[in-house]
């Protein structure tokens, strides 16, 4: 059965990191995996998506609405953008974290956090506070790998090496500290009988 997640973030996260940190860790498991990503105006803030599909044998990396079984989202506003691609009974994992978008930075938008995060509660979001988690660990830029921790621990996927991987595929001075950052990840999920449903 082929499973698809959906990754979604503001430009300057490193949501593209983080997807190809777990399609190298789904290959090197045995899985065919397909990904493709779609930077928008990363530059101004943007949104930034890319969607991961694997199985036995995937034949498309594109994820349909309402067909995603997991929805990452680095941000919390962009969690509700890019909802109508979950499945009614797929797993919503959001990052507690707000980054105002350039129109609502220029006063042409507003961010309604409080209605966004009542919204987030409704959906039994599994909320992770990277933010809060990667500043104690010294590094703001280091979320992206918190959120890939609690990603696989909500996939059941503790098992792939991802030690491994993380040290194939970062620069060697952040090497520790992302492994650090990976394992908070896995901490800072839910419980395994609240994990992922479809899993």
């Amino acid at each position: 059965m082929t499973k698809s997640i959906l990754l979604v973030g503001v430009g300057g996260q490193g949501t593209i990191l983080a997807s190809k940190l777990l399609t190298t860790g789904l290959m090197e498991f045995g899985y065919d995996v397909k990904m493709s990503e779609i930077h928008g105006m990363s530059q101004r803030g943007g949104s930034v998506s890319s969607q991961v599909r694997y199985g036995e044998c995937v034949y498309s990396p594109v994820i349909e609405y309402g067909s995603a079984d997991i929805l990452v989202a680095f941000e919390k506003m962009e969690a509700l953008r890019w909802l109508k691609y979950l499945k009614p009974d797929g797993n919503l994992v959001v990052n507690n974290y707000r980054i105002d978008s350039m129109t609502v930075l220029t006063g042409k938008a507003e961010y309604f956090e409080d209605e966004i995060d009542k919204e987030l509660v409704r959906l039994e979001a599994n909320m992770i506070d990277a933010a809060s988690k990667a500043i104690e660990l010294g590094n703001s830029k280091i979320m992206n790998v918190i959120l890939l921790g609690s990603l696989v621990k909500t996939m059941k996927l503790e098992h792939i090496n991802w030690e491994k991987i993380i040290r194939d595929n970062v620069k060697e001075k952040f090497v520790d500290i992302n492994i650090k950052a990976f394992n908070e990840g896995l901490n800072l999920a839910k419980n395994e009988s609240n994990l992922a449903k479809n899993f």
